[in-house]
């Protein structure tokens, strides 16, 4: 990265001018929509978010919300009589009203003392007692993690254009991971939203308020506010503010590899590129940069794979009451994960364009047969930039599946999730018939032998070098180095160090399943992935 500063360093002194522009745009597009097609109605995007609202507050309302159950109430019903005039000035002042909450803010002492002084804050968390131990913490914190993949790539292409970073999500702490490795990596801090609910958390609060992040809250459902969402991460991008997007949406529940993303914000980058281009802005170009984040254990894993397992098949789009929300159990899971010598693997994957192509150190995009592609052209119609929402969303789709693919084969193994999903294929081949639930049912308690086990684990390892040698999965350094029984020692002390119930443990009989959603949910990470186990050759068993 350059010398010069980040331009997020610049947030604030044009966070008013940002905002204005949000709303404008919003409430133009609106109003514009509504003279050309009756269906646009103000009166119907009103309505809509009124009774959308009405809908959300019956259930329940929290200090988190703008307005009041009364106020939508009213609303609702004096759109009838309203004017044009009246029902514009009302779109007006909600539009203002969400962008002002959505909006975030940059202040750079606090992302100074977050990049210099949070891992020795980690120490002191840790209840260290000199400046020796909060030194090796620190040490201990930066070695734990470790980066790899195409750091320089992106590092390049940060000084050419504006980054999307787009990271797999298993955890609240993942912000947290993304932001320290981007500093660790020499790139620069990026924009993102985060759920309203974390703006309130006694960990994350006051460096959400302070580090760029932007409030989405995820209860509110009418399109107003999913338009004010867009519009602002639009506006971000097109002012050249480095980005950061969950595509997965929200956490994995089940910790599988996201195979699906939502394309809404993501669409915003191909918005922003179209407008960079008709605007004829210098560094018009917005990269997609995949990333993924490889933990051993998952802080909130117990919580997100009850949610995910509840009988009537759904789950709360936001929990409030998991491990994140209680910072002693924070405090305690990243203790423990310091006292381990294993490593979290945050792999950079190779960037692409909003169209899915790839694209090299110097910016260039790369079709499959490496020609170099113009991608201003994918937007031309008649030798002019358009935007037409039909080819963009394919344009979008196309780019969805390309960070699915990246994330598969970016995704690391590491030594837990190798033998949790042995474990779990030895559980489905003891009971061939059952299904998901009667497997968790019957896998109370169960038993294997050790070297039915390292058997599983072995042909898995095998099927794992096979990928990672091909260069579409990646392996943690113990993985490509230990052999298999070497990695159940390693699996069973990692699991028996922070949850309630150790997911797999040494019993007389070999070992023995202690919580079976939690294996289910650990051999998730790999189990998606296409991994077959390899069998060993017949000469080499003798």
């Amino acid at each position: 990265m350059a010398n010069r500063k980040p331009r997020i360093f610049q947030f604030m002194q044009e966070r008013d001018d940002l905002l204005a522009e949000v709303v404008e745009r919003v409430v133009r597009d609106k109003v514009s929509a509504s003279w050309r097609d009756q269906q646009h109605a103000l009166e119907y995007v009103l309505n809509e978010a009124a009774f959308t609202e009405m809908q959300r507050l019956e259930r329940g309302s929290s200090s988190l919300d703008l307005h009041p159950y009364s106020y939508w109430h009213q609303l609702a019903r004096g759109l009838a009589t309203m004017s044009d005039i009246e029902k514009a000035r009302v779109l007006r002042e909600l539009t203002q009203a969400y962008a002002g909450d959505v909006a975030g803010r940059f202040t750079p002492k606090v992302y100074e003392l977050a990049t210099r002084v949070l891992p020795l804050g980690l120490g002191a968390l840790f209840n260290t007692q000199s400046v020796d131990q909060l030194l090796h913490h620190y040490r201990q914190i930066s070695e734990r993690v470790i980066l790899a993949g195409h750091l320089q790539t992106w590092r390049n292409l940060a000084e050419q254009g504006t980054l999307i970073v787009v990271p797999t999500h298993s955890s609240n702490l993942d912000s947290i991971a993304v932001g320290w490795a981007l500093h660790e990596a020499g790139l620069p801090p990026v924009t993102y939203g985060a759920g309203k609910n974390l703006f309130t958390s006694p960990i994350t609060s006051f460096f959400m308020h302070n580090l760029g992040a932007y409030k989405v809250d995820r209860r509110i459902r009418h399109t107003l506010y999913k338009e004010v969402l867009k519009c602002y991460s639009e506006v971000l991008l097109e002012r050249g503010y480095h980005s950061l997007f969950f595509p997965g949406g929200t956490r994995s529940r089940t910790n599988k590899v996201e195979s699906k993303v939502k394309l809404g914000l993501l669409g915003t980058g191909l918005s922003a590129y179209a407008r960079n281009l008709q605007q004829g802005k210098p560094n018009p170009r917005i990269f997609v940069c995949p990333l993924t984040i490889n933990y051993h254990l998952v802080l909130e894993g117990e919580t997100l794979i009850d949610d995910a397992l509840r009988q009537d098949g759904g789950h709360r789009f936001i929990i409030e009451d998991d491990e994140f929300s209680k910072p002693r159990e924070v405090a305690t899971f990243l203790y423990k994960m310091a006292q381990l010598e294993y490593t979290t693997y945050i792999h950079f994957g190779e960037p692409i364009d909003l169209f899915g192509n790839r694209v090299d150190e110097d910016g260039t995009s790369r079709d499959p047969r490496g020609r170099p592609i113009d991608t201003a052209r994918y937007l031309w119609r008649n030798g002019q930039v358009v935007q037409d929402p039909v080819r963009d969303a394919e344009y979008t789709r196309l780019c969805g599946q390309a960070i699915t693919k990246s994330f598969a084969h970016n995704t690391v193994v590491v030594s837990t999730g190798l033998v949790a999903l042995a474990a779990w294929r030895l559980l489905g081949q003891r009971y061939p018939g059952a299904d998901l639930y009667q497997r968790l049912r019957v896998g109370r308690d169960e038993t294997f032998a050790v070297a039915d086990l390292a058997g599983e684990v072995d042909g898995l390892l095998r099927g794992c070098k096979k990928r990672a040698a091909a260069g579409t999965l990646h392996l943690a350094h113990d993985v490509q180095r230990d052999n298999a029984l070497v990695l159940i020692d390693t699996a069973l002390r990692i699991f028996g160090m922070y949850h309630s119930a150790p997911v797999l443990k040494a019993c007389a009989a070999g070992v023995q399943i202690g919580h079976a959603p939690l294996l289910y949910y650990y051999a998730n990470r790999l189990d998606g992935l296409g991994i077959q186990a390899e069998t060993v050759p017949a000469a080499e068993v003798a």
